[in-house]
């Protein structure tokens, strides 16, 4: 069985990271244009403290008992990213190939312990992620995102993640890439504090709108990058789509995308509540396979998270 059918077919979901550019910037202290936490993988000191902060959450799999999904540091690796970060398209493929690798050293220091654990080539948006400047057709998307999917099959993932998508053309292009590159593909949303895309569209709609264009393509979709009261009503509701949903990256903050955009301090909200909203919606999704945090998240958090999901399951 591949790790992907792992994924697919387990009883309890997989654990992933938390919020891990809001750790970097805000916790540790770094600092990169545009968010771009891509850029960091040149700095010895940075790589030393994502180093322990994946060792905090691969700590946690191994308590539960869980696997694992391994993302890769390339949310801002698209090529069109390349001329605000100060870099060629060239070397910002080549730190896209170095992000895999480190996943990979980090895979291998703790595959005796989790198992299996799957590099996730972490695919983000060529515009804004919290207020799209532009809306990209499936088209365009398809020839922004294809170098950098391509870097992620050369290299080996083990499947790719489109993060924070604001609008169905950009999804659709990035799993036509996927394909193309013969990789896995999930899809994840961001809403606003309303449930809706920033583009107005339900969840419900955008994820029966990107099935529609790519016959069913994704592996499932996730919600990320929202708090989980933004879009609790939404999954409350008992529709059909439901069962598309395979996994939760929220963050711990009730702010609006706007008023995160400007924050100058970091709002973890509250670890533990945290933990029992996801107890609460975990019912509603019968094929959850994948927990996380998203902004403002850390090892608290998740490790609230699993405490509902993994370690009350098993007493």
């Amino acid at each position: 069985m591949t790790s992907i059918n792992h994924l697919l077919s387990a009883q309890r979901p997989f654990l992933t990271d938390g919020g891990f550019e809001t750790s970097l910037f805000f916790i540790d202290g770094f600092d990169a244009p545009e968010f771009a936490a891509i850029v960091l993988l040149d700095d010895p000191e940075a790589r030393q403290a994502m180093t322990r902060y994946f060792d905090r959450f691969l700590s946690m799999a191994d308590a539960a008992g869980t696997g694992f999904v391994l993302d890769t540091d390339t949310w801002r690796g698209c090529v069109r990213w390349a001329e605000k970060l100060g870099r060629t398209e060239d070397d910002l493929l080549r730190l896209n190939r170095d992000a895999v690798t480190f996943a990979k050293e980090i895979r291998d220091r703790w595959s005796a312990r989790v198992s299996p654990i799957l590099v996730n080539g972490v695919v983000g948006p060529a515009g804004d992620g919290y207020a799209p400047d532009q809306l990209l057709t499936a088209d365009a998307a398809q020839t922004a995102h294809t170098p950098q999917i391509e870097v992620f099959a050369e290299s080996g993932v083990d499947m790719v993640s489109a993060i924070t998508m604001t609008h169905v053309g950009e999804a659709v292009g990035i799993v036509r890439a996927a394909e193309e590159a013969g990789l896995p593909v999930v899809v994840s949303f961001t809403v606003e504090t309303d449930g809706r895309l920033p583009t107005g569209e339900t969840l419900g709609e955008a994820i029966a709108a990107t099935d529609a264009a790519t016959g069913d393509a994704p592996l499932y979709y996730m919600v990320n990058c929202a708090h989980p009261d933004h879009f609790s009503g939404a999954l409350a509701s008992g529709a059909d789509w439901l069962r598309r949903i395979g996994g939760l990256r929220a963050n711990a903050s009730r702010l609006s995308h706007a008023e995160l955009d400007v924050a100058e301090e970091l709002d973890d909200g509250d670890p533990a509540e945290f933990g029992r909203l996801h107890a609460d919606l975990a019912p509603l999704l019968p094929n959850l396979r994948v927990v996380g945090g998203c902004c403002g998240t850390d090892h608290r958090h998740v490790g609230c998270v699993s405490h509902h999901l993994h370690a009350k399951a098993a007493a």
